[in-house]
């Protein structure tokens, strides 16, 4: 569902990403790990089309919705139109599924985003990007800013629509525990290069990665 091959993305002079190479298979969850200022992001925003690169390939087969860092909602805006603008491209409006999915967001639909919770402002981010009925969902940093109660939630709502829905899914993630939970391969991202990949039962085991992101292996 996704294809990058060779993707190099500048900020004028500045590389961003470097020859960057990395794919997800339908009905995939895969976690790329990285520190701030890997390039995570930038793929992200390279994915949705925000960022045109300098050269190399993207290809993306079916809709790409994007939940971004930082989750950029509309805050002066309700809940309820929030999600609607999740649904332009895809021509639905109606967010009674979002709804079935997150029945929090139906409490607070009126409420207006910019007064929600870190944790209920990702739900929004959540299914706005649902909005969209996509078949592939980027998300990028879910656990940012979150308790880990919030984050658990939130994650099982995404472990739930993969296996559920078969959505492919691209993690973009800090937290190595959670994206290696979630996700049963993986990329570790450092200064725009790939440094790792592989199984993430592998890639926690390994001790340059585990002492990286994890403070020592799992046991």
């Amino acid at each position: 569902m996704i294809e990058v091959s060779g993707l190099t993305v500048s900020y004028g002079t500045a590389t961003a990403l470097d020859h960057l190479t990395l794919s997800v298979r339908q009905g995939e969850m895969v976690a790329l790990l990285g520190p701030n200022g890997a390039g995570k992001t930038t793929l992200a925003n390279t994915l949705a089309g925000i960022l045109t690169p300098a050269s190399g390939q993207v290809v993306v087969s079916g809709r790409l919705a994007l939940i971004p860092e930082g989750r950029q909602l509309f805050p002066d805006m309700s809940v309820a139109d929030n999600l609607a603008l999740g649904g332009w491209r895809s021509g639905q409006r109606d967010p009674s599924f979002v709804y079935d999915l997150l029945p929090r967001l139906a409490e607070l639909s009126g409420r207006k985003a910019g007064v929600l919770s870190g944790g209920e402002q990702q739900m929004v981010a959540f299914g706005r990007a649902m909005m969209a009925r996509p078949d592939v969902l980027v998300v990028d940093e879910l656990s940012l800013g979150l308790a880990p109660t919030v984050t658990a939630d939130l994650a099982e709502h995404l472990a739930e629509l993969n296996r559920s829905r078969g959505l492919t899914v691209l993690l973009i993630e800090q937290n190595a525990r959670l994206a290696f939970d979630l996700c049963r391969r993986a990329y570790v991202l450092e200064s725009g290069r790939l440094v790792a990949e592989g199984e993430s039962a592998d890639l926690a085991g390994d001790p340059r990665v585990a002492g990286a992101y994890l403070g020592g292996a799992i046991t």
